[in-house]
């Protein structure tokens, strides 16, 4: 295996054939390669085929350290526990029990995604329970090449279960980073349901714009630098998304017609900031996941749609 190094090696996961989407990041850790998000198993060619440019293959994997559980980002997990005997998954504690036991999320996604769950997804395979390591967030991954370890930053607001990893100058923050498809465009939140929590979310991004990092590595999708300008925009796209779609939701608008609307409005937004940008970034982030999120969360708040 060629040296990798301990900084980030991007992955294109060529979601459905589109570079640009999903990403998954490798780095070596002196005991064996780690895989920061395993993408879902419809994109493990690519993930083989991404190992391989670089170097190295998917025998030289030994830790798998998840964000979260959503499909896109961990899907393969099973999978790649069974092909890699001596790899460890990482994983939030309250990610842990879909992991080893996924029946229940994947009869939650059929009923979203139905006869397109193969194309999009794959299968998605139990990890073993004796292969996860459960994680708090708190930790410091201790690896033999990385004299400052890892620490695990339990980072939700996006989704209960996610964690965020720093490693040196690089900060690996899955989705609770938002979604950036080019430099161009600034970052935006993607809040699919069950459990967005905007209040958790600012708190997260506190956290991590604080951190001593030089980069920040995003899911959907590449590398930018750790900056105020990106965590402002953030803050303020996660503030717009939610007043659109809270003040009609409080006016009483249905949620169809909500949803075009803020479809419209976001296609708007993203192709002023870069020509032919929306259509990219819906494949990653679908507008329509992002309403029904946030009208979740408004309900369960009980403020009734009020942003």
């Amino acid at each position: 295996m060629a040296p990798l190094g301990a900084g980030a090696n991007l992955i294109d996961l060529d979601f459905m054939g589109v570079p640009g989407s999903i990403a998954s990041y490798v780095f070596d850790t002196g005991d064996g390669l780690a895989l920061v998000d395993t993408g879902p198993s419809s994109t493990l060619p690519a993930l083989e085929r991404g190992l391989q440019k670089l170097g190295a293959e998917l025998s030289d994997v030994r830790h798998l350290l998840l964000t979260h559980i959503h499909f896109d980002h961990a899907g393969a997990a099973g999978s790649l526990a069974a092909r890699l005997p001596k790899a460890r998954v990482y994983v939030h504690e309250r990610g842990a029990k879909h992991l080893s036991r996924p029946e229940r999320l994947i009869a939650s996604a059929a009923q979203i995604y139905g006869d397109q769950m193969q194309t999009l997804w794959g299968e998605m395979q139990p990890v073993p329970a004796d292969r996860l390591i459960v994680l708090h967030g708190g930790e410091t991954l201790a690896f033999s090449g990385l004299p400052e370890g890892v620490k695990v930053h339990y980072t939700p607001g996006h989704a209960v279960h996610h964690v965020s990893y720093h490693a040196g100058d690089d900060l690996y923050v899955g989705d609770v980073g938002g979604v950036r498809i080019a430099l161009p465009q600034s970052p935006r939140p993607p809040t699919p349901p069950p459990d967005i929590d905007l209040n958790a979310w600012a708190q997260s991004i506190a956290l991590l714009r604080g951190l001593t990092a030089r980069r920040l590595h995003l899911a959907h999708f590449g590398s930018y630098v750790q900056s105020a300008a990106h965590w402002d925009g953030l803050i303020a796209n996660i503030r717009t998304d939610a007043q659109r779609v809270g003040t009609r939701l409080a006016a009483g608008e249905d949620l169809e017609h909500v949803t075009r609307t803020f479809s419209a409005e976001l296609r708007a937004d993203l192709d002023a900031e870069e020509s032919g940008l929306a259509d990219k970034f819906t494949l990653a982030c679908p507008p329509w996941m992002s309403v029904q999120g946030l009208a979740r969360y408004f309900h369960k708040q009980g403020q009734g749609g009020q942003a």
